[in-house]
């Protein structure tokens, strides 16, 4: 995420800021610039569901669409007249936006459904408190299960499950990768190069998670993927990999936005410092492959990490990440970058 600021006296704010704090402008996100501006020019319009989804994106003049390119495409919503469902949606929708930018930003196509029927993607988001709700993807349908967005339950679920991180946005990047399996390898023809790093992807998908879920994550799961669950099927393999490859670009990209640079401990009198533990993560923001963006991430992750520790919480970053899944990662980087 990049940083933003008034344009009116240039205070910082945020990506969901509504108002300045120092000049009471009013301020909104336009998705088409993809900068922040003043609300109520005449040159663009509040999404509709600024009361609903607590949506600060507007929408320009002569867009005949009511709704902002992020709530275009989101197809179902909860009842909301139950408070809790409609706090769950909200949170839903603040990531959902926090997503829509970073793949517009990265030159992803985010097409609705209600734009292209055939291709487009479209999220439904329900709440298992009044039906039994399956977060998954299906022809471009992702459902979410907005009970994800309860801390008490997304941690009892990780705990269940044993994995080292699980939140909302992740949740949403590891879905949308779904989709864009079909956009950037099934439709590209990239079937042999996947087929090559993640393996079969014709392998019956109902019958590995289930095996999955009965024994686990092969051993030694460590040496060839991004996590435990990337192991159940090369679907979940690329979903997996591409979220994590949000992750890094998402962090690196905010790094770099705020200045953040890491440059390492020197050892007793010497001066010079390992380039390894060195990151100034601008330098990721270049047209890069992934190595030089790794070359930057791994510096920045020891340095979150030991923060993090330092205040007593679990490691930011709780992934190690072997040769195979950079190559994944790779892999993943190319089909983004390409034209």
């Amino acid at each position: 995420m990049r940083a933003f600021s008034c344009p009116t006296c240039g205070q910082l704010v945020y990506f969901e800021n509504t108002l300045c704090l120092r000049c009471g402008s009013e301020l909104g996100f336009d998705p088409e610039a993809g900068e922040i501006v003043l609300r109520g020019t005449g040159t663009s319009r509040s999404c509709t569901n600024v009361v609903l989804a607590a949506c600060n994106w507007l929408v320009r003049a002569g867009d005949p669409h009511d709704r902002c390119r992020s709530c275009r495409i989101t197809s179902t919503r909860p009842d909301l007249s139950d408070p809790e469902a409609a706090a769950a949606f909200l949170a839903a929708e603040r990531a959902k936006r926090r997503l829509v930018f970073q793949l517009l930003d990265l030159g992803l196509p985010v097409v609705g459904r209600d734009d292209d029927p055939e291709h487009g993607v479209a999220f439904e988001m329900l709440s298992s408190r009044y039906e039994a709700v399956t977060t998954g993807h299906a022809g471009g349908v992702i459902t979410i299960d907005l009970a994800e967005g309860d801390d008490a339950h997304r941690e009892r679920t990780r705990l269940e499950l044993g994995e080292p991180y699980r939140t909302l946005l992740g949740h949403l990047r590891h879905e949308i990768g779904h989709y864009y399996w079909v956009v950037l390898v099934d439709r590209a023809g990239r079937h042999d190069e996947f087929r090559a790093l993640f393996g079969d992807e014709r392998d019956d998908y109902r019958a590995a998670l289930d095996r999955h879920y009965a024994n686990g994550p092969t051993r030694g799961w460590e040496e060839h993927y991004v996590s435990a669950y990337a192991t159940a099927h090369p679907w979940e393999d690329w979903a997996e990999t591409f979220a994590h490859y949000l992750h890094v670009r998402d962090t690196l990209q905010t790094a770099a936005a705020f200045g953040v640079i890491v440059t390492g401990p020197t050892t007793g009198d010497r001066r010079d410092i390992d380039p390894a533990l060195i990151a100034a993560p601008a330098n990721a923001l270049a047209d890069q492959d992934l190595e030089s963006l790794l070359g930057e991430w791994f510096p920045l992750t020891y340095a979150l990490n030991a923060l993090n520790r330092s205040m007593g919480r679990d490691d930011l970053y709780p992934f190690v990440l072997s040769p195979r899944a950079m190559a994944k990662l790779a892999f993943v980087h190319d089909l983004v970058r390409a034209p």
